[in-house]
């Protein structure tokens, strides 16, 4: 899908729970290097009231499933590193690979 400027798509899935939006997800496809294409998971939101429940790790699934469908050679994201709580999903769910980012400012 391209976007309407021209540009690279961003995805969004939603979840809800007893018809509630509770959680969200952003993500998109781009060119790497030295595999084939991949998948990043640049927003993954769950409401607190829903934290605990699944809708987390459904979001980061449904992901994975698109990315497979499109043949990604990976699936990725970013977090903090004091944010214990998701962490705690993402180790269960994924392999931290030790890699810090840098923000060069412009």
């Amino acid at each position: 899908m391209v976007a309407a400027d021209g540009g690279d798509a961003i995805y969004g899935l939603g979840a809800r729970l007893d018809g509630r939006l509770v959680g969200m997800s952003h993500y998109m496809f781009h060119a790497n290097a030295w595999m084939a294409d991949v998948c990043y998971l640049q927003d993954l939101f769950t409401a607190p009231e829903a934290r605990g429940r699944g809708v987390a790790g459904a979001l980061i699934h449904a992901v994975a499933d698109a990315a497979r469908t499109r043949g990604c050679a990976k699936y990725y994201w970013l977090t903090k590193q004091d944010n214990e709580r998701a962490r705690r999903l993402y180790d269960k769910v994924a392999r931290f690979k030790g890699f810090l980012r840098y923000d060069f400012p412009l």
